[in-house]
């Protein structure tokens, strides 16, 4: 490339007839043609084609300024990004060489001795196996999480590798002092897990949904209101329901669903109570100024002026048990929102290898439908083979037992509520055996505990929509004792836009049989840990918040026999939210 001067582009210039007098003119060119490795007589044409543009343009510095600004920087992106294409093009084209190559050693070794010395690739026979070492890179989940593997451009997220506190307790309840927070059985194998509705009477495939009708809604509904309706009776010994729409001048027992009278938010002159059709199926404005505590939201069961719902204690048999069970919880996302990079989930399996807890429930998403690159199409491979790679290396870089919980935020499973399990074909009879596919959500049974668990946001939004007044309790218990005396993991209707609600298997699926012993409920708000009326809710947070680390939980349970007394003993001995 010649060097350009200020005289090669004084004669460019003349051969257009642009008189230019001023050396600074001259050298800030100069310096344009360096900055953009252009020769004097292309970078008289740009000018010239520009200047045309803007009606006889003055050659100053100024305009030189703007020239840069609207023409020159324009041009070294658009080659630049065309040089990024050639470069990621030819690295496409040698890696298809490399494994045609590859290809064609491998077939060349079935059909011939390899030589001493000369083989590239370490044969594997019964009478000579494959070395720990070799098995050990080949199923790490660094190796199967890699940038290369997602996306040419994959880059770590530079402000979770930067965050600090790593490891750090942000909530804590129970005996924590002094607890170990390590699995003490041998690599889970006594521990007793599964579905407490049996495997015959759960969520076990994928349905037909996008199909029902107004009249099943209604009568779901219904049958909702009459169900939670007897255990009202018979608890609180009323002989009868009064009908809402009758006028009466004695005092009245009234049964009803609560409502909105407009589409609006529910606010306390808003509030309608719709009677079951026993009670006439209509609805009547409800008058709140009187009261001097209430707690609302619609679709919440009820009776006139508020009264809760009973709690309802379970029926499962608790025994003693010698050595209590560690369980390890972690909800999705597990990679930065600025990055398809797993990092914190390698943590995280980093957090199983290290700690061995005995149960480890991960709910999702996996696959974030809100991630930044997947709503933007910038993924390079489908949504199946990602997942398939993450779930793949936590079951090969982990040896606990794994129970793995489906989100709608999953983009790769199907959005209905309730969720399907998760189908793997490919796990072989071993890893099967430590791997339980449960829906969303679902009831399950950890060594005679029972863990209500579910991925779908209900805080959030009942959070929205509930209304109350002189409660003194915080938001988030009452949410979740309206969850546990509503005996239901989503008692919010309408639910909201985002969740599409199937009610017949709602119905089915989507119903507390019992108050679980513990209540995992992730979810954006703050983590906690509390005790509601003899439940334990834990909200362990997510991996990852935005673009940094979050955190995950971790639980020290154990089974107890009831007291002298026959109240409920929380069989949750300690429990601890961490940050990654």
């Amino acid at each position: 490339m010649a060097l350009v001067t200020g005289e090669s582009l004084q004669s460019e210039l003349e051969v257009f007839d642009i008189p230019c007098k001023d050396d600074s003119v001259l050298d800030k060119m100069v310096e344009q043609c360096i900055c953009n490795r252009m020769q004097a007589d292309e970078i008289v044409l740009e000018w010239v084609a520009y200047s045309t543009t803007k009606n006889g343009l003055k050659l100053t510095t100024d305009t030189l300024e703007q020239f840069e600004h609207e023409v020159l920087n324009k041009k070294n992106k658009s080659k630049q990004s065309f040089r990024k294409e050639e470069s990621h093009n030819r690295t496409r084209t040698s890696t298809h060489y490399m494994t045609s190559e590859e290809e064609e050693e491998n077939l060349l070794d079935a059909y011939s001795t390899p030589a001493k010395g000369s083989q590239k690739r370490a044969l594997t026979t019964p009478e000579h196996p494959q070395s720990k070492r070799t098995a050990a890179l080949m199923a790490s989940p660094g190796l199967l999480l890699s940038p290369s593997s997602f996306s040419p451009s994959a880059t770590p997220s530079q402000k979770y590798s930067q965050r600090g506190a790593k490891g750090e307790v942000v909530a804590t309840f129970g005996a924590v002092q002094g607890t170990r927070w390590v699995g003490k059985r041998a690599l889970g194998a006594d521990v007793q897990l599964e579905l407490l509705e049996g495997p015959e009477d759960s969520l076990r495939c994928s349905y037909k949904y996008m199909f029902q009708r107004l009249r099943d809604v209604r009568n779901v509904l219904t049958e909702k209101i009459e169900e939670l309706g007897e255990g009202l009776r018979s608890h609180f010994n009323i002989e009868e329901f009064s009908p809402v729409s009758l006028p009466a001048q004695d005092s009245i027992t009234v049964l009803g669903q609560v409502c909105c009278d407009s589409n609006g938010k529910l606010n306390a002159q808003s509030v309608l109570l719709e009677a079951g059709p026993e009670q006439g199926g209509q609805q009547v404005p409800v008058d709140l100024s009187e009261l001097k505590e209430y707690s609302l939201f619609p679709g919440q069961v009820m009776l006139e002026y508020g009264i809760p719902l009973p709690f309802y204690t379970s029926d499962v048999k608790m025994e003693t048990d010698e050595e209590p069970v560690n369980v390890l919880v972690a909800c999705g996302p597990y990679t930065p929102s600025d990055s398809l990079m797993f990092d914190p989930l390698l943590d995280l399996i980093n957090v199983i290898v290290r700690d061995r807890p005995d149960v480890c429930l991960l709910l999702g998403p996996f696959v974030d439908s809100k991630h930044e690159q997947i709503e933007k199409a910038q993924v390079t491979e489908t949504f199946e083979a990602i997942f398939s790679r993450c779930i793949e290396s936590i079951v090969d870089g982990t040896k606990s037992r794994l129970v793995l919980v489906p989100s709608q935020r999953d983009i790769h499973h199907h959005f209905i509520y309730p969720q399907p399990p998760f189908t793997l074909p490919n796990l072989s009879k071993d890893q099967a055996q430590r791997v339980t596919l449960v829906p969303d959500p679902c009831t399950l049974l950890i060594d005679g505990v029972t863990f209500g668990l579910t991925s779908t946001d209900i805080l959030f939004h009942m959070g929205a929509e509930e209304i109350s007044c002189g409660t003194g309790s915080d938001r988030f218990s009452r949410i979740l004792k309206h969850m546990l005396t509503q005996r239901s993991y989503y008692p919010l209707y309408p639910p909201v836009e985002e969740v599409n609600m199937d009610y017949e298997k709602f119905q089915s699926f989507g119903q507390m049989p019992l108050t679980p012993d513990v209540l995992i409920i992730p979810s954006e708000l703050r983590y906690f840990v509390k005790d509601v009326v003899g439940c334990v809710c834990v909200n362990p947070g997510r991996l990852t918040k935005g673009q940094v680390g979050g955190t995950y939980g971790r639980l020290l349970i154990q089974r107890s026999a009831a007291s002298d007394d026959g109240t409920r003993v929380s069989p949750c001995l300690a429990a601890q939210v961490v940050k990654i």
